[in-house]
């Protein structure tokens, strides 16, 4: 016989726990006169995820701010929206512009003969391939007197004081392609040194989504994911990052642009980054809502019904109420993966297409 016990599934960390707990039997509306349930579910056999889907967002790489090198006044700033490329401006102080090279280190300091580092083989490498390099070791760390030759052919081609010599008031380094995000001042501001600018982030999109920590274990750095767009279509990507620090709503992961999606809960979630696998066909506005479907486990051939469809059991264990020939009977069944609102099920009298009994609400 059924107990008046109802079936509770909740998430965890690892999957999902069943429990039963103390309930009235079901309603009498949920039956018909002769007693049987008044819905009912096929048991089906076929592939079962256990995939999540998430709300995110559709926005661009990380965010970084552009600082004034030094006191001046600005007499142009990119749009937001621009996309800078190598050797474009980015801003102008006092009319000089500050010019966009590729490049992991920072621009910090006035970069001359005899200078070695890591950023003198930046600038010899964007030289070199702007064509003002000819003949330069891209891979050699000093600056040589061709590497100031090199220097002063730049300089001319942008009608700027041949000096031979590069600045914090020249160019800026960035990772590669710039997008504006915001103007930080304008023309006429006098920011100051240290003080931003431009807000930056790389040109290619990405998605970003938060997760509750109690389900982080879905989500790996490199597991495939299909993105819902603006506008109905999809594309793919692959989990770049997952956040190592959980914050009430995502806050604080570093998100840089939107924290995408979480429903503001207040429960602890951490930020995760999306790359997606053709980036550049992905169309919509900054910080557009996405959803973000994780496959998890999947399962293939299973049987399975309806999560709403388990019983508990006097007994002890779960079952289901198999309609068939006018009558009802009790199927213990063998629980296994949940998944898509349905739960795999095991039991020597279970079959694909038997109907089973279901609440109506």
């Amino acid at each position: 016989m059924l107990g008046s016990l109802a079936v509770v599934v909740a998430a965890t960390g690892g999957g999902y726990a069943v429990t039963a707990q103390p309930r009235a039997d079901r309603a009498a509306d949920d039956r018909h006169a002769d007693g049987l349930p008044r819905r009912t579910e096929p048991v089906r056999r076929g592939d079962l995820s256990s995939g999540l889907t998430v709300e995110g967002t559709l926005g661009y790489a990380q965010e970084r701010r552009l600082n004034a090198p030094g006191p001046g006044v600005l007499t142009w700033v990119a749009g937001a929206g621009t996309a800078v490329e190598r050797d474009g401006r980015l801003y102008e102080l006092g009319g000089r512009a500050v010019r966009l090279f590729y490049g992991a280190t920072p621009m910090y300091r006035q970069l001359k003969t005899g200078d070695k580092g890591e950023d003198v083989k930046q600038l010899k490498r964007n030289l070199a391939a702007l064509g003002y390099g000819t003949g330069l070791d891209a891979d050699d760390a000093t600056f040589t007197a061709g590497t100031a030759t090199a220097v002063k052919r730049w300089q001319k081609a942008h009608k700027a004081a041949e000096t031979g010599e590069v600045g914090k008031e020249d160019i800026a380094f960035a990772s590669g392609p710039q997008r504006v995000q915001r103007a930080d001042g304008q023309a006429g501001d006098e920011p100051g040194p240290g003080k931003p600018v431009l807000t930056l982030t790389g040109t290619e999109r990405m998605v970003r989504f938060q997760l509750d920590a109690a389900k982080v274990g879905t989500a790996r750095s490199g597991d495939p994911v299909t993105v819902t767009l603006p506008g109905g279509g999809t594309a793919t990507g692959k989990i770049d990052s997952v956040g190592s620090t959980a914050n009430p709503d995502g806050e604080g992961n570093g998100s840089g642009g939107g924290g995408g999606g979480g429903g503001g809960n207040g429960k602890p979630k951490v930020q995760v980054t999306v790359a997606l696998d053709d980036a550049a066909r992905v169309q919509g506005p900054d910080q557009s809502p996405v959803s973000v479907r994780l496959p998890g486990e999947t399962r293939e051939g299973v049987l399975s019904v309806p999560v709403n469809a388990l019983l508990a059991l006097a007994g002890g264990g779960f079952g289901v109420q198999v309609v068939e020939n006018g009558a009802v009977r009790e199927v213990p069944v063998e629980l296994g993966m949940f998944g898509q609102g349905r739960v795999e099920v095991k039991g020597d009298a279970l079959k694909e297409g038997m109907r089973v009994g279901v609440p109506s609400a």
